[in-house]
């Protein structure tokens, strides 16, 4: 059942139904124009993922400062993305299953759509797939540049792959999957730095390899949002995977920079609006929001703007705070924004954004495509 959306616009936001997922408009718009103002110089293009906002709206946002296109991670995800009018999507996973494939060769007859492989029967399989829709899709190559998850292995493995996909007749090869996912929570700028060193090199000689086979490399893709600069600096990638900018979440604002600060590039832009729904103990408040209203995989949230008090402890339905000093006692009805530890399953627990600005909510934008389907 879809969520009863939490307020309507110009009420304010200390009337908003709780828990409710809120976009600080402000600091959203800067996070966008901050990540486009950083880009341009680069010529390397932006390709947000969507796996963290899950909304056309945003998406469209994204794209109207110089975005090329969106990432997905999941066949539903395309689909809603492309139905929205989003006119350039790849799914930056290996897809395996002949009915999700199906699917994704009859998407890509209304959008330019991608998918990625590391392995041959990957290809057979989508070859099949494309040939019977009467398609040619484009297909890159993941290789693994130090995270071990998804991913041949760069050079000659890599190269195999994509001269097989240069000479199928229901193919084309669009170039390099390269996302080292381990590196972007690396808190000081040398880990990141090294990190991305070792992918940066996989890809070059990837990338040279297969120019002495022939094959162009329209695409080299990867980073994210802690360490996008240096993929964007190297000569190397042509366009940076970020998404987690657009809302900044708890766990990255723990990233240090080169003085040995937070990083401060991007604003928390993303919040759980919660109510304090009991003070019956000393020194401790109960929040609405629960393991069901704040993803905790990456740790417990914040409290925006309370340093004095902490999200101490979770169970379904609750959010127990202990309290610093008698003085920073929230009330009974209190509403308290909360920056959860991690933006993109948090997201995923909600139907829709509530856009709040000067106090006041501004705009509603259903989160279309949240939930687990594939």
């Amino acid at each position: 059942m879809i969520q009863t959306p939490p307020a309507v616009p110009g009420v304010r936001e200390d009337e908003i139904d709780t828990p409710a997922l809120l976009i600080d408009l402000d600091a959203f718009e800067y996070n966008l124009d901050r990540m486009a103002t950083l880009l341009a110089p680069t010529g390397v293009k932006l390709r947000a993922h969507a796996k963290t906002h899950k909304s056309p709206v945003i998406a469209k946002l994204q794209m109207a400062r110089g975005a090329v296109g969106q990432c997905v991670q999941k066949v539903a995800e395309a689909e809603v993305f492309a139905w929205g009018g989003i006119p350039d999507i790849l799914v930056s996973n290996e897809i395996v299953g002949a009915s999700k494939l199906a699917r994704l060769c009859a998407l890509s007859a209304i959008a330019k759509t991608a998918v990625c492989v590391d392995d041959a029967s990957h290809i057979d399989a989508i070859e099949r797939a494309s040939a019977a829709a009467g398609r040619r899709m484009t297909v890159l190559v993941e290789i693994d540049v130090g995270a071990a998850r998804c991913g041949i292995a760069a050079g000659p493995a890599a190269a195999a792959l994509a001269e097989r996909i240069a000479a199928s007749k229901h193919l084309v090869f669009g170039g390099l999957q390269a996302y080292q996912g381990s590196a972007q929570h690396r808190r000081t700028v040398d880990e990141r730095q090294a990190l991305i060193g070792i992918a940066t090199e996989a890809v070059r000689r990837t990338v040279a390899l297969l120019g002495q086979r022939g094959i162009a490399c329209p695409i080299v893709g990867g980073a994210g949002t802690g360490t996008f600069e240096i993929e964007a600096a190297s000569g190397v990638y042509t366009e940076v995977q970020a998404g987690s900018y657009i809302f900044m979440d708890a766990d990255y604002a723990q990233n240090l920079d080169a003085s040995g600060k937070p990083v401060s590039t991007f604003r928390h832009a993303l919040f759980v609006l919660a109510t304090v729904m009991s003070a019956a103990h000393r020194g401790i408040a109960v929040l609405d929001a629960g393991a069901k209203a704040v993803a905790m995989d990456s740790g417990m949230p914040t409290v925006w703007g309370k340093p004095d008090i902490r999200y101490a402890s979770v169970s379904d339905e609750h959010g127990k705070l202990d309290i610093g000093s008698e003085s920073t006692m929230p009330m009974i009805g209190e509403k308290l924004r909360l920056v959860p530890g991690h933006c993109d399953p948090t997201v995923d627990l909600y139907d829709w954004y509530v856009g709040v600005r000067g106090g006041r909510v501004e705009c509603l934008w259903p989160v279309t495509a949240r939930g687990g389907t594939a």
